[in-house]
């Protein structure tokens, strides 16, 4: 049985549920499947001929086409005419001394649910001094969710939400859907055919946020995650350009090399279930990878953090990815933008890559 939950997301589903369903058959039939996904050198004609990408608008075709390929398997990006009222509230405030941390709650797509999230705010930031802001996307952690960037509970190595606050930055760390304070029953609401583009949104709709609060620099957002948040910082901007600049810390490797090419681990509802039902855990039938992603972002700046030791993406993967994206950044005119590291370590983000990660931000962001 249907069940939506919120007037306004019926009204939202089941009028657009219909336009997505459209858009979802044109955009397959318009975007081709390519079958090579390390290499970027070409795009796919009207009739399926190879066509050499030779300048940046050859580029921008391909790139439409790994958009149009992520939302095959994702589903479509939710487009409303006229988004939900986030209506903010502030449930709690705290001085920190350099910073103020407010327990905040929003609507992203739902007029019943709202999301809960950590803001934080430095002094000195005001309408006469707009600061740049920093979406703070935590890893999987079901029980604290958005409280471990915030540095309340959790490992001390991911409090990066705090840790930018006191370096100027406005923060805003939100629960993912079904995680911490966000319960979220994904079979629900087929509004959305995976976990991960619901995920998209509310992070799409975080952003709006930010750019409403008068001492954010709207022109100066990044975003930045670890594992779980890693990969949802990479979804994300790939479909918002808000996103100026992005780290993933164990964010991601090619598919091909991820548990050896044994997709399972992105299947669940949280995540993108097409890739089990549809694509039998294959990674050669995925139409889109991370090389893909990942050059989709020139000439935005991108830094992938990838320790040698990481269990969970290969390091070997993430170097592919790199150097496969590089000529596309050439191409931007940007290639200094496009960064990794290689610490070693585990499935970590250790303290000087983060500091890495914060001079990074510092760098594209404080300009």
């Amino acid at each position: 049985m249907l069940r939506l939950s919120g007037w306004m997301m019926c009204l939202w589903g089941c009028l657009s549920g219909l336009q997505a369903a459209e858009q979802q058959s044109e955009t397959e039939q318009a975007a081709p499947v390519y079958r090579e996904h390390l290499d970027l050198s070409y795009y796919l004609d009207q009739n399926g001929e190879k066509q050499s990408v030779k300048n940046w608008n050859d580029w921008q075709t391909r790139r439409q086409h790994i958009l149009s390929n992520m939302q095959t398997v994702m589903g479509e990006v939710p487009r409303p005419k006229q988004p939900v009222p986030l209506e903010m509230k502030v449930l709690e405030e705290t001085d920190l001394g350099k910073v103020k941390r407010l327990k905040i709650s929003y609507h992203t797509d739902d007029l019943q649910q709202r999301v809960k999230a950590y803001l934080f705010v430095p002094q000195g930031a005001s309408a006469d001094h707009r600061v740049p802001a920093i979406l703070c996307l935590h890893q999987t952690n079901s029980q604290i969710g958005k409280e471990e960037p915030a540095g309340i509970r959790g490992l001390p190595n991911l409090k990066y939400a705090i840790e930018l606050a006191e370096r100027g930055y406005v923060t805003l760390a939100p629960d993912y859907p079904s995680f911490g304070e966000y319960p979220y029953d994904f079979k629900a609401h087929p509004e959305y055919r995976s976990g991960t583009m619901k995920a998209i949104y509310d992070n799409m709709r975080s952003i709006d946020l930010l750019q409403s609060l008068d001492y954010v620099n709207a022109d100066q957002i990044g975003c930045v995650g670890h594992s779980l948040g890693g990969h949802n910082t990479m979804f994300t901007a790939a479909f918002d350009t808000r996103i100026k600049a992005l780290v993933s810390s164990c964010g991601f490797t090619r598919f091909h090399k991820y548990y050896g090419g044994k997709l399972k681990g992105w299947t669940s509802d949280r995540y993108m279930p097409l890739i089990n039902s549809k694509y039998q855990n294959d990674p050669n039938q995925v139409p889109f990878d991370f090389t893909e992603i990942v050059a989709s972002f020139a000439p935005r700046a991108f830094l992938a953090c990838a320790p040698v030791n990481d269990s969970n993406f290969e390091v070997s993967g993430v170097k592919d990815v790199i150097r496969i994206a590089q000529p596309v950044y050439q191409l931007s005119g940007h290639p200094e933008n496009l960064q990794a590291t290689y610490p070693e370590a585990q499935h970590d983000f250790p303290p000087a890559t983060r500091e890495a990660a914060y001079q990074f931000f510092d760098r594209h962001l404080k300009k």
